[in-house]
């Protein structure tokens, strides 16, 4: 079966329509999280807010906080784009420290205030949890092709050691990351001016310099 210009942008244009709905529920839910609070809104508010069908909201979340998390995995998803562009031979945690803070300061601001407003709710920690944990194996998966071709191994050439200190590396990464914005909430609640931000910019590279220099004290 041939696939048609036409056809493509068919597809792309219904691609488009379908991102726009996902962030406009989304938006919706962060709307609903700052005026309400995270116990104060419902997936039918949502989807009203939105104005979309309770059905067509949950095809896209299964669950309020599922859209509130997707701002975490949004942010996360850019990460990966950062580290994808990175240079084939710079050292992995400059490139994670770039990685980390090329995002849109609105995005960041994002990321902040959806951790600051969504503190101790349970669920929706599940969900952060999860998103950091996707990323953890798409970023194992994208510095695992890179060390192969930088060593001449081939895509299935890691042994056993280098593939304990690809995942060693890559999860402590992540937990340094995790750990930049458990730090800057504490500093600063929901603070979200740009003098704020730009504290939680510094203590993501600096979470990755200790990771780097082997928390020397």
């Amino acid at each position: 079966m041939t696939t048609t210009a036409g056809d493509s942008i068919t597809v792309s244009r219904r691609e488009l329509n379908k991102a726009a709905t996902r962030e406009a529920i989304a938006a919706a839910a962060l709307e609903l999280l700052r005026a309400n609070g995270m116990n104060g809104f419902t997936a039918d508010d949502v989807a009203n807010a939105a104005g979309v069908s309770r059905r067509t909201f949950f095809n896209y979340f299964s669950s309020p906080e599922a859209a509130i998390a997707s701002f975490t995995q949004k942010y996360l998803d850019t990460v990966i784009e950062q580290l994808l562009l990175r240079p084939q031979d710079e050292p992995l945690l400059e490139s994670a420290q770039h990685a980390l803070t090329a995002v849109a300061p609105s995005d960041l601001a994002t990321l902040a205030e959806t951790f600051a407003l969504t503190q101790g709710d349970a669920q929706l920690s599940r969900f952060q949890l999860e998103a950091w944990d996707n990323c953890s194996s798409q970023i194992i998966a994208t510095i695992g092709s890179r060390l192969a071709v930088r060593e001449g191994e081939g895509s299935s050439g890691m042994d056993v050691n280098g593939e304990l200190y690809l995942h060693a590396l890559v999860q402590s990464v992540i937990a340094c990351g995790r750990a930049a914005v458990e730090v800057w909430f504490r500093r600063h609640g929901e603070d979200i001016s740009p003098a704020s931000l730009a504290r939680l910019r510094e203590l993501l590279v600096s979470a990755i310099g200790h990771l780097r220099d082997g928390f020397h004290s």
